[in-house]
């Protein structure tokens, strides 16, 4: 068996343009029409529904290695970059910040070339501390495999199932050059078709001891910016990857091992960018929930903290809302937290969920409640 980057005419891809024309075809429809539903809305929903959709971007596409950040303060590094106005900013971690830089960086200068400084860049983003949990790592450089080839496997240590090695170190400085370059340079081939096939080159490549899979990513948004010209995100794939992952593995495991016809690959690819805009509908959803509460209760009172959480159980609180943890957002007493979750229970905005005593936990009531996995 060869691996892909082993045949004789890499990294000459090929692909059967007349099967993924209606694919593609559609594809290109649905992300038209999907932009143009945005454009339409007001300016204040459409900044929201970037920053929903940035917000479950950067999340998912950590979560596909294993990492789960913190929701709040991913919002809050994503609105105080973008130079958003929002209520109750989270201060985030440094794992946090980097992983948002890179993504805006990604997005927001879809225009500027990818070089391997800007790699480096986004690499050092992400291993703040230089390490990759309590394994130190190279940051900021190819990878050099002093530790053996790279290898990504399964398994129980003795049992492990490698379902693929990356081409050796010593390949990558002309490898990436050869990327580089050709992500530079001018084609005939739809933008789309290219975020495709930069995800899987990179992926293939794999230059870097940790991190591989979200610069893949990042790159592909950036590719898919540049195929709307547009910074504003409204759809997420790595949220789609995330949800489909183990078809992800398959597909991408089925191709490094096969030859340089890749069109299985950027099937399923388009197929994924099309499930992703389905998955736009429920940041959409949201948005207008979001505006909509606001607007039908925003002549009432509410006091700071009532606001405050509000809007936070809006945006998508992690876990179980309590009156311990309404009183660490808001900042008050037990007594306070209490008593303010009393009157909003009392107008029917929260509800009592059915766990009762010290499992006592609080829920929007259900007509303002939707989705956020």
């Amino acid at each position: 068996m060869k691996y892909i980057y082993e045949h004789e005419k890499w990294p000459k891809f090929s692909w059967d343009q007349e099967h993924l024309t209606a694919r593609l075809t559609d594809v290109r429809h649905r992300q038209g029409r999907l932009i143009g539903q945005m454009e339409r809305l007001g300016f204040n929903l459409r900044t929201e529904a970037v920053l929903q959709t940035l917000t479950e971007d950067v999340i998912k596409s950590s979560e596909i290695e294993g990492e789960r950040l913190d929701r709040m303060q991913v919002r809050s590094s994503l609105a105080r970059r973008l130079g958003m106005d929002i209520s109750g900013l989270t201060p985030a971690d440094r794992n946090t910040e980097g992983v948002v830089e890179m993504m805006l960086d990604a997005t927001q200068n879809f225009i500027a070339p990818l070089t391997a400084e800007r790699l480096f860049n986004w690499h050092a983003s992400l291993f703040p501390t230089g390490r990759s949990g309590i394994s130190k790592i190279t940051v900021g450089n190819w990878r050099n495999d002093k530790k053996g080839p790279m290898r990504v496997v399964s398994g129980p240590i003795g049992r492990e199932r490698i379902h693929f090695q990356a081409p050796a170190a010593g390949r990558l400085n002309l490898e990436m050059r050869t990327f580089l370059s050709w992500l530079k340079g001018k084609k005939s081939t739809d933008t789309v078709i290219e975020a495709g096939i930069a995800h899987l080159w990179f992926i293939t490549l794999h230059p870097f001891d940790d991190g591989n899979g979200r610069i893949a990513r990042a790159i592909t948004d950036m590719m898919l910016a540049r195929s709307e010209q547009s910074s504003q995100r409204f759809y997420s794939m790595s949220a789609q990857i995330c949800s489909e992952r183990k078809a992800y593995y398959d597909i991408l495991e089925m191709t490094q091992k096969g030859g340089l016809n890749i069109t299985d690959w950027l099937e399923w690819f388009l197929s994924c960018l099309g499930r992703a805009f389905q998955g736009a509908e429920t940041i959409l959803d949201s948005v207008l929930k979001k505006a909509q509460f606001w607007e039908t209760h925003g002549e009432e009172q509410f006091n700071t903290r009532q606001r405050k959480i509000i809007n936070r159980l809006l945006d998508g609180f992690d876990g179980k809302l309590t009156s311990s943890k309404w009183a660490a957002l808001g900042k008050c007493s037990q007594d306070t937290a209490s008593r303010d979750i009393d009157e909003l229970v009392k107008r029917k905005i929260l509800t009592r969920n059915p766990a009762g005593g010290r499992s006592t936990s609080y829920s929007l009531s259900t007509q303002f409640m939707f989705p956020h996995d």
